[in-house]
């Protein structure tokens, strides 16, 4: 069973970021399946960098977009990013390191994050990237 069920509640309404938050929402969804079923650090660890690599390549996307139409609220949410990126990061060294291993806690903390984020403070860019253009 998924973590997260996509539903049009995650929409911005933007087509190109709507399919990458799909893409992370399935990248959630492998990595609890792959966890709860047990798979080694390695299989782990390949769907963790995975997910660090692709989350990178969506920030990447909506800062741009961000700049290019002067999103008002570009710095505060450029920040939520960056703060993900390190919270992240400091997960993947400790279990990479073997420190800390793969839990409920988590996941619990990537799964609210991501919902969180795009149900509140990506839902806020939609309608001002779509009076810009953006669809």
């Amino acid at each position: 069973m998924a973590l997260i069920k996509w539903s049009d509640s995650f929409s911005v309404n933007v087509v190109e970021i709507d399919k990458q938050h799909q893409k992370l929402v399935g990248m959630i969804n492998d990595l609890d399946d792959a966890m709860r079923q047990g798979k080694g650090k390695d299989v782990l660890g390949k769907i963790v960098n995975g997910l660090i690599s692709y989350t990178g390549t969506h920030f990447k996307t909506e800062e741009r977009y961000f700049d290019q139409f002067g999103y008002p609220e570009a710095n505060s949410h450029k920040k939520e990013h960056s703060d993900f990126v390190a919270k992240v990061s400091e997960f993947k060294d400790g279990f990479e390191k073997g420190k800390i291993g793969l839990t409920i806690k988590v996941m619990d903390f990537l799964s609210d994050w991501l919902q969180n984020h795009i149900k509140g403070v990506d839902k806020k860019y939609g309608p001002f990237f779509n009076d810009k253009g953006l669809k």
